[in-house]
C-alpha cells in the first residue's frame, strides 16, 4: 500500500492517491487533475477508481475530469443522487484494489450524504490502516454543520453520531485522513498537522471531548465563522458534475483598448489580482482588489459575480493562467480576458485610473488621535475586531460591504483597515465600486499596527479563524 498526499494551500484541501503496485484511486480530488497524472505515471500506476467522500462545498471536485483522462470509475454516496456516470455507495459497502480492500460508512453531519472510506491493507493485516474521513474529522476539530442553516441542529445531531458510533469505534492506530487542514473555513479548529490517528484524537480533539449531545450541537451551531458564498454554490456543482476544465477556451490577451470595451459592459467585472499598494497607485476604475498573495481563491469565491464575465488585471511574476486555475478552483468559471501591458499599458495610453491612498501605522495613528474628522472601518471578522481593535473603529467585515455600504457616509473621509492590508484592500475596492469618493488603505494593517507599538499582538490576527476551543478546557491533564 502507498499513500501521497496533495495539499492546496490558501483552500487548505487535501486529496490522496491510494495505490497498490499496480492500479491506484484518487481521494477527493482537486479541480486541476495533472498531477494526479503525473505522480500516478511518475510511479507507473494506472488510476481505476475515484472515491469522493461527499459533495464538497467549497471548492470544485476534479472527478469529471480525471475520470475523462483516465477512464476511471467515480464512487461517491448514493444519498449524494449524483447526476452523472458513478457507482453509488453506502454503508456496508466494500471496494477492492488489489491488496486493499476499502469498506463504506455512512457518517452525515457535515453535509447529509457524507460517507467515509476505511481502508484495510489486507497483505498485512486484518484491521484498518487508515480512514478517508472527508470533512467528519479534522486533526483537532469536526466538520462544521452549520452550512445547511435550515437542518444545521439535525445534522449536528448526525454528526455527533458519526463520530461517536462509528469513527471512534475505529481502533485507536487507525489513521486519519482529513479532506482539509488548517486554514479551511470547513471547520472552526483545524490543527495544522497534516495526518493523525483515532486515538490521538480521541484524546486531544477538543470537540470530541465535549461529550453531551446538546452541548455538542450547541457549540457548532452558535458563533461559527461565515461561510464564503461559493459555499452554498459548489455542492450542487459537484452534484450535477463539473464543466471539464479541458473544455474551458484558453485567456484572450486584450490591449487596453479591447479590454476597455470588453470589460466594461454590465455584464462584466474586473479582478485586479495585483498587490495590494500596486492596485493603491492606480488601477481600473470600478475593478475588485484581491491580491493574489492574500486569500485570494476564498475571497474570490466569496464576493465575485459568478454569473459575470471575468476580466483579469495581474502583475509582473503572476501568470494570468494561474490565477484563472484558482477562480476555477472555487466556482468562477467565465473567465474571459487579460489586460495585455497591465497599467503600465493602460496609463500610456491616457486612460483614466482609480487610486487608492495607502496610509503607514503610523500615519494611521495620528490621524486617529487627533481631532481631524476621520471613519475607521475594519473589515476583519467578528472575533478579530472583538480581540482588539482601534477604539472607534466600525466593524464591517469586507465581504459584508457590498450589501452594508448603505450605513457608511459615501462622503466622508474613510480608513479601511485588516490585519495585513489584503483585505482592506478588497474592501476599499467594494467601496469605491459603490461610489465612496474618499478611501484610504492601513498597510500593513493591524499587524503593523501592532509592530509599531500601538496596540497589542493580536494573535488571532495571524489566524483569524484559530480553534473555536482555545483556551483552558483544552488541556489535557
Amino acid at each position: 500500500m502507498l499513500l501521497k498526499q496533495f495539499f492546496v494551500e490558501k483552500i487548505a484541501h487535501s486529496s490522496y492517491l491510494l495505490a497498490g503496485e499496480s492500479t491506484c484511486a484518487v481521494v477527493d480530488p482537486q479541480r486541476d487533475v495533472g498531477l494526479y497524472l503525473e505522480a500516478a505515471g511518475a510511479s507507473g500506476h494506472k488510476i481505476t477508481h475515484i472515491l469522493e467522500t461527499h459533495l464538497h462545498a467549497d471548492f470544485i471536485s476534479g472527478h469529471m475530469d480525471l475520470a475523462k483522462a483516465t477512464g476511471a470509475k467515480i464512487y461517491a454516496p448514493k444519498s449524494a443522487k449524483c447526476r452523472f456516470p458513478h457507482i453509488a455507495v453506502a454503508e456496508g459497502d466494500r471496494l477492492r484494489i488489489e491488496d486493499m480492500t476499502l469498506r463504506v460508512l455512512e457518517t452525515p453531519g457535515h453535509t447529509p450524504e457524507h460517507i467515509s472510506y476505511v481502508v484495510t491493507d489486507t497483505s498485512r493485516a486484518r484491521e484498518p490502516v487508515g480512514v478517508f474521513c472527508g470533512d467528519t474529522l479534522f486533526i483537532g476539530d469536526v466538520g462544521r454543520p452549520d452550512l445547511f442553516p435550515k437542518i444545521a441542529r439535525e445534522l449536528a445531531s448526525k454528526l455527533y453520531d458519526s463520530l461517536h458510533q462509528k469513527l471512534m469505534a475505529l481502533p485507536d492506530f487507525c489513521e486519519v485522513y482529513p479532506a482539509h487542514g488548517a486554514g479551511s473555513l470547513c471547520g472552526r479548529a483545524i490543527g495544522a498537522k497534516r495526518q493523525s490517528t483515532i486515538g490521538y484524537e480521541r484524546r486531544f480533539n477538543a470537540a470530541l471531548r465535549i461529550t453531551d449531545r446538546e452541548e455538542f450541537i450547541r457549540s457548532l451551531t452558535t458563533d461559527m465563522p461565515p461561510a464564503p458564498d461559493h459555499f452554498s454554490r459548489c455542492s450542487a456543482v459537484n452534484a450535477k458534475g463539473p464543466a471539464l476544465l479541458s473544455d474551458m477556451p484558453p485567456l484572450e490577451r486584450l490591449d487596453p483598448a479591447a479590454f476597455e470595451k470588453a470589460a466594461g459592459r454590465a455584464a462584466a467585472v474586473v479582478v485586479d489580482a495585483r498587490s495590494y499598494e500596486a492596485f493603491g497607485g492606480q488601477h481600473v476604475p470600478g475593478s475588485l482588489n484581491i491580491p493574489f498573495g492574500g486569500n485570494f481563491a476564498t475571497f474570490a469565491g466569496w464576493v465575485v459575480p459568478p454569473e459575470k464575465d471575468i476580466y483579469l488585471v495581474t502583475e509582473d511574476g503572476v501568470e494570468p493562467e494561474e490565477v484563472a486555475v484558482w477562480l476555477h478552483r472555487v466556482g468562477v468559471d467565465r473567465i474571459k480576458g487579460v489586460l495585455e501591458g497591465g497599467l503600465f499599458a493602460w496609463a500610456r495610453t491616457g486612460r483614466h485610473t482609480g487610486h487608492v491612498p495607502q496610509l503607514s501605522s503610523r500615519e494611521l495613528h495620528g490621524k486617529a488621535s487627533g481631532k481631524a474628522r476621520l471613519a475607521i472601518l475594519d473589515v476583519r471578522a467578528a472575533r478579530e475586531y472583538q480581540a482588539f481593535h482601534i477604539k472607534g473603529a466600525i466593524n464591517i467585515p469586507a465581504p459584508d460591504l457590498r450589501h452594508r455600504h448603505r450605513e457608511l457616509h459615501p462622503e466622508a473621509p474613510l480608513v479601511v483597515i485588516c490585519s495585513t492590508g489584503h483585505r482592506s484592500s478588497l474592501a476599499a475596492s467594494l467601496l469605491l465600486r459603490q461610489g465612496f469618493k474618499s478611501v484610504m488603505n492601513a498597510a500593513g494593517g493591524m499587524t503593523g499596527y501592532g509592530a509599531a507599538g500601538f496596540a497589542p499582538l493580536c494573535t488571532v490576527c495571524y489566524v483569524p479563524h484559530a480553534s473555536h476551543f482555545m483556551g483552558k478546557d483544552m488541556l489535557v491533564v
